[in-house]
């Protein structure tokens, strides 16, 4: 295992607790370097969700940001689920509330030089729901558990256009990311009503980034992920999740690669095809929840048991028939 210096004892011991507390660490492929190393399992929300809902051990640390915990908890009210960093939240998902006002992450004509601004708007999932009343709603794993328990059924960025398809319905609510929904409208002929919401992280990039990215390396492909703006989309060679862009990565006789999505998953697919070259499409494409987590917050959890994250009964339950609709579309 590959340990930064000066780190040999903080893993020693989270490995001790581990196996005490018959733990598992599950980690995005946003993490940092050394806690994806560090971890059992490593994966985008899809496949971390199959695995937490797999998963025999007592409790179950998930490295990550808050729903990604919650969606553990409310797979698995048996295991013990712990945050390491209650501050990992995901701003998209304070983006939608279902009685409340929501929060929209607001930013001006030059948001790389102003500072971001959080304006509470007067708009809810129920309002949505009152006004198309017929439509099921798809939710994002990208969301609360209370989003959640007040949807139909859940989907990842891997399995968007597989979800809707899956509805009977020709009239799709999709919440909470606006982008993700205009990927999914345009893999469907079913009618796409979109939410406002997005990621700081991809919706920050725009088509002069990605033309210029592909002019600074001509010979990459560019992997954007549907979280990207549609413009962005259209001049990437390859859409996907990013379970998917290590899947191309690996399959592609191509051995150069601009990467459209959170800069964690350098690590992992520079690791799992060393002979290959990967550019961040920006290098400031960093989720900063994401990265709160350290090798520290890991020890604190195991060592202290803080953190536990729980999901009210009744909201669990209802969340879960909308997570277990999602897990069962292959």
């Amino acid at each position: 295992m590959e340990v930064l210096q000066g780190q040999e004892a903080l893993v020693e011991e989270i490995l001790r607790l581990k196996e005490q507390r018959r733990a598992v660490l599950l980690a995005h492929n946003y993490q940092r370097d050394e806690v994806q190393e560090l971890a059992d399992f490593v994966g985008d929300s899809l496949e971390l969700s199959r695995t937490a809902a797999a998963l025999r051990a007592q409790v179950i640390v998930f490295c990550g940001v808050d729903f990604m915990a919650e969606s553990a908890a409310i797979l698995s009210p048996e295991k013990t689920v712990l945050l390491p960093e209650l501050g990992a939240t995901c701003p998209m998902a304070e983006m939608i509330r279902v009685s409340a006002p929501r929060k929209v992450w607001k930013t001006f004509p030059g948001y790389r030089e102003q500072p971001r601004l959080i304006f509470p708007l007067e708009f809810t999932l129920r309002d949505i729901r009152a006004q198309y009343p017929r439509a099921p709603v798809v939710a994002y794993v990208n969301t609360t558990a209370e989003v959640k328990a007040a949807s139909d059924v859940c989907c990842t960025s891997a399995n968007v256009v597989k979800v809707v398809e899956s509805l009977p319905e020709e009239e799709v609510i999709c919440i909470p990311d606006r982008n993700l929904a205009a990927w999914a409208q345009r893999n469907t002929s079913k009618r796409i009503i979109a939410w406002d919401g997005f990621c700081h992280v991809h919706d920050r990039v725009s088509r002069e980034d990605a033309l210029q990215a592909k002019e600074r390396h001509p010979g990459a492909l560019l992997m954007a992920h549907p979280e990207c703006r549609p413009e962005v989309l259209d001049v990437a060679d390859h859409v996907t999740s990013t379970s998917g862009m290590l899947r191309f990565a690996k399959a592609s006789s191509a051995r150069e690669f601009i990467v459209g999505t959170e800069v964690g998953l350098l690590y992992r697919l520079r690791k799992e095809n060393p002979e290959k070259v990967f550019h961040p499409l920006r290098k400031d494409m960093i989720c900063p929840n994401m990265k709160k987590t350290t090798l520290k917050s890991v020890l604190l959890a195991l060592r202290q048991m803080r953190h536990v994250i729980e999901v009210p009964q009744d909201v669990r339950q209802r969340a879960k028939v909308a997570l277990d609709r999602m897990l069962q579309i292959r």
